[in-house]
């Protein structure tokens, strides 16, 4: 019952953002693609993939102990914390801040995890700023 409950509820959040991305107002300077085309993907992809839960259920589900769903509100909640203080802290440090700590709850070494959220926001940022020349927030660094 409970994967019937998810999947309708992944359908309906896939219709949300879908009705969402189509609310998007086109520029005329829009490329060919335009700004409407990866939400919508990414709607499709929910639904399809909500409505197999819905569909094909699991007989037996496992949920998890009451202190791994602490664990998953947790990493919620530093998500949330990351898309406030993206703006504050710039994507640099915020995403090295978030990274670590997710990295740390799978299972890293406090070190290990460090290196990795370091890692993780450096490399995403070469790719995306200096390779692909896409804009990120800017941190009281200057970067």
């Amino acid at each position: 019952m409970s994967d019937r409950i998810f999947g309708a509820f992944g359908v309906a959040l896939a219709i949300f953002y879908a009705f969402a991305a189509l609310a998007i107002e086109e520029s005329f300077l829009s490329d060919a693609v335009g700004p409407k085309a990866f939400p919508l993907i990414i709607a499709t992809i929910l639904g399809l993939s909500s409505a197999l839960i819905a569909l094909r259920p699991d007989a037996a589900p496992h949920w998890p102990s009451l202190s791994r769903l602490a664990e998953i509100a947790a990493a919620i909640v530093v998500l949330a914390l990351y898309a406030e203080l993206l703006p504050e802290l710039g994507f640099v440090i915020a995403t090295a801040l978030a990274a670590t700590y997710l990295s740390w709850r799978l299972g890293s070494a406090p070190l290990g995890a460090a290196l990795t959220g370091v890692g993780i926001s450096l490399g995403i940022y070469t790719i995306f700023h200096l390779v692909l020349d896409l804009s990120l927030a800017r941190g009281p660094l200057g970067f």
